[in-house]
Order: structure tokens, then C-alpha cells, then sequence
């Protein structure tokens, strides 16, 4: 028999090390994959809000009023679409402040999750 036919394969201690490195490959990408995805969302609900509130003071300047609701804001053209909330998935649960209480008009627009973010403060105070 040949011997460079027996040399063909790996060595158990060869196949040991590579199962240990995507091992630990795997423990420390895993949690920093997750927090990326967070961090993802996080600053997508902050550019909304930002884009939000330019908005809605816009509109105020334009109006001499606040919008009646958010959906104001996209039928006079203000926004095309309502955004969605990246951590509720739905564009219905923001929170609407208004400019005073019992009113209902739209002052102001907060995140409706009430997730905490990686820095330690909830969303909907964002």
C-alpha cells in the first residue's frame, strides 16, 4: 500500500482544533451580532423621531396649528408613509403627546416599546 494514501485524511487532533476555534469564533460573534442588531434598531428609532419632529414643527410653521394626527402629516403631504416603530414593528403604537394635556393634537412622538435600551434608558423616552 501507498503510504500518501493514510495521509489523505485529517488527524483526530486536527479535526479537535478546528471544532474548538468555530467554537470560540461562535461564542464571541453571537453577542456582538445581537447587540448590532440592537443598536441597528436604536438608531432607527432616533432618526425617525428626529424626522418626526422636524416634521411636526414644519407643520406647525406652515399651519399655525399642531396636526390633528399623524396621519395628518402624510395626507397634506408632510410624509409619505407613517414609519414603523423598529422595536414595536408597527406603524400604530407610537405615542402622541400632545401640546397640552387633553388635547389631541400632535406635539410630540415617543417610541409605544417599552424595551430598555443598551444604555439603560427606554425607549419611549427616547
Amino acid at each position: 500500500m501507498n503510504v500518501s494514501f493514510f495521509r489523505r485524511g485529517f488527524t483526530l487532533i486536527e479535526m479537535s482544533v478546528v471544532v474548538a476555534i468555530i467554537g470560540i469564533l461562535y461564542v464571541t460573534v453571537v453577542p456582538m451580532y445581537g447587540k448590532t442588531i440592537i443598536r441597528t434598531k436604536e438608531t432607527a428609532l432616533k432618526k425617525d423621531l428626529h424626522v418626526f419632529r422636524k416634521t411636526i414643527d414644519s407643520y406647525f410653521k406652515d399651519r399655525g396649528q399642531w396636526p390633528e394626527s399623524l396621519e395628518t402629516l402624510v395626507t397634506e403631504g408632510y410624509l409619505r408613509k407613517i414609519p414603523e416603530d423598529p422595536f414595536t414593528e408597527s406603524d400604530d403604537t407610537w405615542q402622541i403627546i400632545p401640546s397640552q394635556p387633553g388635547l389631541s393634537d400632535v406635539y410630540d412622538v415617543k417610541s409605544g416599546s417599552e424595551k430598555t435600551g443598551l444604555d439603560g434608558k427606554k425607549y419611549s423616552e427616547f
